[in-house]
């Protein structure tokens, strides 16, 4: 069984990875054109999503239910509706990546604070 502190840990790790996808992927759009149309299928975005929702629901949760606190759910989902409304702005106006970014950080913060809520 997973313990609340590898979720958290896990869950963070996890936005690091979608912040470091999100800053390579516009550089390297900006640098080679043609590698844009790979990174920035909308495949990969909707399956990172998806592993953020549920790896944020079972970490963020599973938390709340531990140590009572709600304002990391509060914060995490915040985060998650950032990042799902981002992928509804279109790529080229570069508000996607502003608030793709703006998301991940928001929801790794309610990891954070879920994470502390345990000491």
């Amino acid at each position: 069984m997973w313990k609340q502190q590898s979720l958290d840990r896990l869950a963070i790790g996890l936005s690091g990875l979608c912040l470091a996808h999100c800053i390579l992927s516009a550089v390297i759009v900006t640098a080679l054109a043609a590698a844009g149309g790979v990174l920035l299928h909308p495949a990969i975005h909707e399956v990172g999503l998806v592993m953020a929702m549920v790896l944020g629901a079972l970490a963020l949760g599973r938390g709340v239910l531990q140590h009572g606190y709600a304002l990391p759910v509060w914060v995490g989902s915040l985060g998650l509706g950032m990042m799902a409304g981002a992928m509804t702005l279109p790529h080229e106006s570069g508000y996607e990546t502003i608030y793709s970014i703006l998301g991940v950080l928001v929801v790794a913060l309610g990891h954070d604070l879920n994470r502390r809520a345990h000491w």
